[in-house]
């Protein structure tokens, strides 16, 4: 019975890593559909969102009736909070990559981004697939180390996404107000984004260590 139930503790966190690398999957095609105004890409986005939300609720119920059956202390217990916990923040992040989608599609056939912030959210879709693919390691080694390089990490898109202020408030600015309230929500996307992957390196800290490092970010979207 413990050797089963042990590997249905595995079988939770390898759950939450694919819910990861999908999440990163979806920002890498939003973010593409955003820079190309790529159509078909931002309704495969849009499509596959379900398939996040159903994984997180087999995380969740898998997670309740190890809680119920097992009564599980210490590292297990901690490990299935996490789980608990994190499987709501890679849902998240679907959702900010599936608003992403949605905005490409809302400006087709037009460009969505002006000129001038392209760079940006180009470096900030990689950041974001980067870090969610390294909280999909994270979660199956509970690197500790690795897990805290996750928020050094998110640093460089906070960064761009103060920076992009800058730009849309510039006296030069001539792409209008319209672009400007894109810029502005989608900046936040992908921000909010690389937060929650910061909070599930933070859920695989308290798993290893039984310590929950202190927040520096929101977890509302």
């Amino acid at each position: 019975m413990r050797e089963a139930y042990h590997v249905e503790l595995e079988d939770l966190a390898a759950n939450l890593a694919d819910m990861s690398l999908q999440a990163a999957a979806a920002m890498k095609k939003a973010t593409q559909a955003l820079l190309e105004a790529d159509l078909s890409l931002a309704e495969q986005v849009i499509g596959d969102d379900q398939k996040i939300d159903d994984a997180r609720a087999e995380s969740e119920e898998k997670a309740y009736a190890l809680l119920a059956l097992q009564a599980p202390v210490a590292t297990d217990l901690r490990t299935v909070l996490a789980v608990i916990h994190a499987a709501e923040s890679l849902e998240r992040m679907g959702d900010l990559a599936l608003h992403v989608a949605k905005a490409a599609r809302r400006r087709h056939p037009q460009a969505t981004l002006p000129e001038p912030v392209r760079k940006y959210f180009a470096e900030m879709g990689e950041l974001d697939v980067r870090l969610a693919e390294k909280v999909a390691d994270v979660i199956k080694s509970r690197d500790v180390e690795a897990a805290r390089q996750i928020e050094e990490e998110d640093d460089r898109v906070d960064e761009i996404h103060r920076h992009l202020f800058t730009v849309i408030m510039d006296k030069d600015w001539d792409h209008g107000v319209a672009a400007a309230v894109d810029i502005t929500l989608l900046g936040r996307f992908y921000e909010r984004f690389a937060d929650h992957a910061v909070s599930v390196g933070k859920r695989m800290v308290f798993v290893a260590t039984g310590r929950m490092p202190g927040y520096t970010h929101d977890e509302d979207l």
